[in-house]
């Protein structure tokens, strides 16, 4: 889940060297967009704009974002509880709202670590103050772009943080559309999870058109409005999204829609794949 000024995705975007030197708040970010959507208060003119004009083409967009944040908030539970996993690194994580990572995994093991990493200089503001960790465990966030897997795996503050010779869960919701087809996010995830050892587990979600009216093919153009292609949502399909697990062990039920992914204590019934129109998955590195 979402740069010098650029719409780019949450935790995509290579900018100007302090943070403070990129906001601009008459262009829309996907992380404060993201935060309108689920109602929150840290977002601007220029966000509520652009998701009203992608409310307008997609209404059940709402719906999606809170199925999209009740997956990651199941996943991590799973992840702590039934999968043993101490250790996360969360890209792309948005600015703080209620049961963040670091707050589930530790409801559930109070000595997990998480990492986070984002590119939006108000999320970085938010979560230095908010992301605070249990007193057995640890929080760090880096400000840094998906697109730069190096510079995350080396950053000092991830290495103090989780030691990557220990099984690591690695989020990517909701964030992977906001990466093009020529940046190649498949070679990204497959550095990522070179970098972790077996036992680790990879969760992500990504949007997809396949079951939406022809008209709502426009989301993705008016997502990008005023800040160029990197703001572009880069749907892909169900074969596409299941490419990035390829060697990985998916966990049952396999890819479906985020509203659906163990979702058997929450509110029934459950929204269709159609109000959703997000697909999800997790999976071990064998």
């Amino acid at each position: 889940m979402e740069a010098a000024v650029t719409t780019d995705a949450p935790g995509v975007t290579p900018g100007p060297a302090h943070p403070s030197d990129r906001i601009d708040t008459s262009v829309a970010h996907p992380a404060r967009r993201y935060n309108y959507w689920l109602g929150g208060k840290d977002n601007f003119q220029a966000d509520r704009e652009s998701g009203d004009a992608v409310a307008a083409l997609f209404p059940t967009i709402r719906i999606s974002v809170l199925e999209n944040r009740r997956f990651l908030q199941r996943t991590v539970r799973y992840l702590a509880r039934e999968a043993g996993i101490r250790q996360f690194l969360d890209i792309g994580t948005g600015i703080p709202t209620a049961d963040n990572t670091h707050e589930v995994a530790q409801a559930v093991a109070p000595e997990s670590r998480v990492v986070y990493v984002d590119n939006d200089p108000i999320v970085l503001a938010h979560a230095r103050a908010l992301l605070t960790s249990s007193p057995e465990g640890a929080t760090t966030y880096i400000d840094a772009d998906l697109r730069d897997p190096e510079k995350i795996l080396h950053h000092p503050d991830l290495l103090r943080t989780i030691d990557l010779s220990q099984p690591v869960g690695l989020m990517l919701v909701a964030i992977l559309h906001f990466v093009p087809d020529a940046d190649d996010p498949y070679a990204t995830v497959r550095r990522l999870l070179d970098a972790l050892p077996p036992g680790s587990y990879l969760a992500a979600s990504h949007s997809t058109l396949e079951y939406l009216p022809p008209a709502a093919a426009e989301v993705a153009r008016v997502a990008a409005r005023g800040g160029g292609s990197h703001g572009m949502i880069n749907m892909r399909d169900r074969d596409e999204f299941t490419g990035f697990f390829e060697g990985l062990e998916l966990v049952e039920p396999g890819i479906c829609s985020v509203a659906e992914w163990r979702a058997e204590a929450e509110p029934q019934p459950r929204p269709s794949l159609v109000e959703v129109s997000m697909y999800c998955g997790v999976a071990r590195k064998p």
